[in-house]
């Protein structure tokens, strides 16, 4: 909050996101979570796309590519939270609104072709990590319409032996608190991110970039496909498909 309030004002938006980044890296090493890093390096004005377990995959993204979030708009409510949020270049998505989606594609379109990182999660809910959901293809809609490519992003929580942990999942009926215990409860907690090479969004329909990008990260986890969703789960145009950071 003291950084937000006296070092925001005073500096460029270049110097927000280093010390984000550095935020997330010294948040994740006060909770005890290596953070283990493969693939190839994040490409500049990519949309970031990653599977969804726990409140940290912000903090670990953040750690390697600070960029800008897509949020549910119920966050920008949020004491606290909701404006750290929006200092930190978050963009708020009402979802079921096609007239707010057009807007939101704009926004994000603008900050890709201004070289920024605009990071999502299309499953719209966190899992265990044992699974991967299906994808809301409206999501990826941006960065189509701007030209820009889409990174896949794989994250998992394991032990040092390399064993999956579920220390950092937040689903289901877990509240924050219990999720916060469990990490901390937990010795030698590893993050892995996998960053996969930037699929091309050019002449292609969503849905099949929307695979590719799922298909490539379950690829890189090896972990397996979640229950299936109805077919027309993604039909309409814009960001109308839930997304959230937790």
């Amino acid at each position: 909050m003291l950084t937000v309030l006296t070092v925001y004002p005073l500096t460029e938006k270049s110097t927000h996101r280093q010390l984000r980044g550095r935020w997330s890296q010294h948040l994740l090493a006060i909770l005890g979570i290596e953070l283990r890093t493969r693939g190839v390096a994040v490409q500049p004005s990519c949309m970031l796309v990653a599977n969804h377990i726990s409140w940290l995959d912000i903090f670990v993204i953040n750690a390697i590519a600070p960029s800008a979030f897509v949020s549910k708009a119920e966050v920008r409510a949020w004491p606290l939270i909701g404006w750290l949020a929006a200092k930190n270049e978050t963009v708020f998505l009402r979802r079921g609104s096609r007239g707010h989606a057009k807007i939101v594609n704009a926004e994000i379109g603008a900050l890709l072709d201004a070289g920024r990182n605009v990071a999502l999660f299309p499953e719209g809910t966190t899992t265990d990590g044992s699974h991967v959901l299906h994808f809301h293809a409206a999501l990826l809609q941006p960065a189509i319409e701007s030209g820009h490519a889409i990174q896949p992003m794989a994250i998992s929580y394991h032990h040092p032996d390399g064993s999956p942990s579920r220390a950092a999942a937040y689903d289901g009926d877990l509240t924050l608190g219990q999720c916060i215990a469990n990490i901390i409860a937990t010795q030698g907690l590893v993050a892995g991110l996998h960053v996969g090479a930037s699929l091309d969004s050019q002449g292609v329909h969503r849905r099949e970039l929307a695979n590719a990008a799922r298909e490539a990260i379950m690829g890189a986890t090896g972990i397996a496909e979640g229950k299936p969703e109805q077919a027309g789960a993604d039909e309409g145009s814009g960001l109308e498909q839930p997304a959230t950071i937790t």
